[in-house]
């Protein structure tokens, strides 16, 4: 018999038309169920041998074998989100049939679950005060979300059909170009105003952000091992860090003020909260405790406070990073400093800073005439006649 129980399961055991042979655990205590399971293997393996199918892979098999070789990937998180909601629309369904229009319609349909998250929190806590929930109004995605999950499933099905051999094709899912991103900055004035309106509680970290061009994640996780005062440096390491690179940080004057206001109040992590505060359910959190990245509360009051609009906390890395050009940072250094993967991040910032184009654009004072701008005269030395 091709079928054996085994510590109440049942196992088969056949020899493929090709010689090749399967052992495997059918999952089930039931006889009937493991029957009509083995038959169907064997039959499938027929099909794969004798006709040249490929075996039949669910979604579910494939996001499976996804998470389970990208285990490394400081991305996987966000992966993980991705198959979550496409799950929702391919749960079940045989890799091989997804098409591109499918995946192009899934993601049509997407909406903003963060706005959806912050709407329920605001329902809740309306409900627990007795007062009125603030009505839900839906919040589309950005075209930057939708290409981002466009892009997962194309290398999703892509990985299947040339690393797996689980698909003959995969399907063309093409994505928008993005736009470039947006590079908005703080003018001096600017920057000083919103320093001045922060809550003490973030303004160190906001401070330090313009002083280093640190991401938020990096200045919260911050630990004082990664810190040498004596040297004036500090580091991330590779696995914080964006490209997967250590980065080393030169620490300012500035840089090395907020951090000596930072001593002695934890052990552990440079920046903290100091003081204790109520969570939704009525409990105290603990007075000195880790800051939370996603926490913006403190942020949007010093924004409201400064009068300055669409502006994130990201943005002072991009502040940073302008200020440096400005003041003449060849764009080979500033990628370093900032921690950039490859030179076309920083080529964004170029444009702060024409005045290595200022000698070639004075060649053409040379047509003109040296300093000759008066266009009353009819001819200039060259021989250009001017209006």
């Amino acid at each position: 018999m091709s079928i054996t129980l085994r510590g109440g399961v049942w196992h088969c055991h056949f020899v493929t038309p090709s010689g090749k042979r399967i052992r495997r655990s059918l999952g089930t205590g039931d006889k009937k169920q493991a029957q009509e399971l083995h038959d169907k293997l064997k039959a499938e393996a027929w099909r794969v041998d004798k006709i040249g199918e490929l075996p039949t892979r669910t979604f579910e098999e494939c996001c499976i074998r996804w998470i389970r070789e990208k285990e490394h990937k400081r991305s996987l998180d966000d992966d993980k989100t991705k198959i979550e909601y496409f799950l929702r629309h391919f749960s079940g369904r045989d890799i091989s049939t997804i098409t591109a229009d499918q995946v192009n319609e899934a993601v049509s349909k997407m909406v903003n679950r963060k706005h959806i998250q912050v709407w329920e929190s605001r329902r809740d806590a309306a409900i627990r005060r007795g007062k009125e929930p603030p009505p839900y109004t839906e919040k589309p995605v950005s075209q930057a979300t939708k290409s981002q999950h466009l892009s997962f499933m194309r290398s999703l099905l892509k990985t299947a059909a040339n690393d797996w051999g689980w698909i003959k094709s995969a399907p063309v899912i093409k994505t928008k170009k993005p736009i470039s991103k947006r590079i908005r900055w703080l003018t001096r004035e600017e920057a000083e105003r919103l320093i001045a309106c922060m809550p003490e509680s973030i303004k160190p970290v906001v401070i330090f952000a313009l002083a280093t061009g640190l991401r938020r994640s990096n200045i919260i996780g911050l630990e004082w091992q990664q810190v040498d005062m004596q040297r004036k440096v500090a580091w991330v390491n590779p696995e914080n860090a964006k490209a997967g690179k250590a980065i080393g940080v030169a620490l300012n004057d500035t840089a090395c003020r907020v951090l000596r206001d930072q001593i002695g109040k934890s052990s552990r992590w440079v920046f903290v909260h100091t003081k204790p505060s109520t969570r939704p359910d009525k409990t105290v959190t603990p007075a000195v405790r880790k800051m939370r990245v996603d926490d913006n509360s403190a942020w949007r009051i010093g924004l409201a406070k400064a009068g300055i609009e669409d502006f994130r906390f990201h943005d002072l890395r991009h502040t940073w990073a302008s200020w440096l050009i400005q003041s003449g940072v060849p764009l080979s250094v500033l990628q370093e400093m900032g921690g950039w993967e490859s030179i076309e991040m920083v080529r964004r910032y170029a444009h702060l800073a024409p005045n290595h184009l200022s000698e070639h654009a004075r060649k053409i004072d040379a047509i003109f005439g040296n300093h000759d701008t008066n266009t009353t005269q009819g001819e200039n030395q060259a021989g250009l006649k001017l209006a």
